[in-house]
């Protein structure tokens, strides 16, 4: 039974998507990945957002750009955590995604990522799921020393070769 719920509006924000799926599988996370119009199949989103807490769903991530109704809406129909990715729009860079996602009315929180973030989004379905789950936790631990000691690697490398030297 899948915990995460990852859904988009289109497939044209897949890419983004793929990002926090990548990082769900990294942990070993289940997760089941929709594409559902809020907009243009209303009947099909309430059904998904209504029935995610009784097909196992603890967090639902839903991506959306533009008007971005899609986290705030689920929000509104799942009890439990909503995480909301606003995608780069052309017209305005995500900062229409950004604000119709992060501006929710009160009683209707969703937590919000960087526009595009949907790594960040995974690792915060992670870590949600962590609080009652000591293996995923101790997965978080060693994720979280492998990036520190990628850090220090980039670190040393800089000072043996010095800037001018220095490749990626």
């Amino acid at each position: 039974m899948a915990n995460v719920g990852i859904v988009m509006g289109s497939d044209s924000d897949l890419e983004i998507m793929a990002k926090a799926a990548d990082v769900l599988e990294e942990f070993g996370v289940e997760y089941e990945m929709t594409i559902i119009s809020a907009h243009r199949e209303p009947e099909v989103f309430f059904e998904y957002a209504k029935g995610a807490e009784e097909r196992g769903f603890k967090v639902i991530i839903a991506g959306a750009g533009m008007a971005a109704h899609l986290p705030g809406m689920c929000a509104a129909l799942f009890p439990l955590p909503v995480i909301g990715i606003p995608m780069h729009t052309s017209s305005l860079g995500g900062r229409d995604s950004l604000y119709s996602i992060v501006q929710m009315p009160p009683g209707i929180p969703v937590a919000t990522v960087a526009i595009n973030g949907g790594k960040n989004a995974g690792l915060l379905a992670v870590k949600m799921l962590a609080m009652s789950d000591p293996e995923l936790l101790e997965k978080l631990r060693e994720y979280s020393a492998k990036m520190c000691a990628e850090v220090q690697a980039k670190d040393q490398k800089l000072k043996e070769l010095g800037y001018r030297s220095y490749k990626k």
